[in-house]
């Protein structure tokens, strides 16, 4: 008796069926978010027509200013005007901004620390 794999049995139904499952997950992950607020420069040059530059920019901006309040203040980065806005506001979101740890706020961390680690 020979065996068989699964891709010849019911052959092109289970390469379409692969396919479609693959394409779907690469467009999950193309559609995803970037928060930029938290987002890293690696992370903020995934986004259309941002490269280091632009990524380091909004990285100083946020450090200078603190986080984004709103999609339409990326727009106060060097940089950035109303078409590179055009093309990053559907990628783009500051939400959870107040949640979401500021790594250039400077603050004491909030959650139970020995006092003699944080007064050293």
């Amino acid at each position: 008796m020979k065996t068989r794999s699964i891709l010849s049995i019911g052959g092109k139904f289970v390469k379409k069926f692969l396919f479609m499952l693959i394409s779907l997950f690469g467009c999950i992950c193309a559609m995803a978010m970037v928060n930029i607020n938290t987002a890293t420069v690696r992370e903020l040059e995934t986004l259309p027509s941002i490269g280091p530059v632009k990524a380091k920019a909004i990285e100083d901006y946020r450090r200078e200013h603190g986080h984004f309040k709103s999609k339409e203040e990326i727009i106060k980065v060097k940089g950035i005007g109303q078409a590179t806005f055009g093309k990053l506001k559907d990628h783009i979101s500051v939400e959870d901004s107040a949640k979401a740890p500021s790594a250039f706020s400077g603050s004491k961390p909030k959650y139970a620390v020995p006092a003699t680690a944080i007064d050293r």
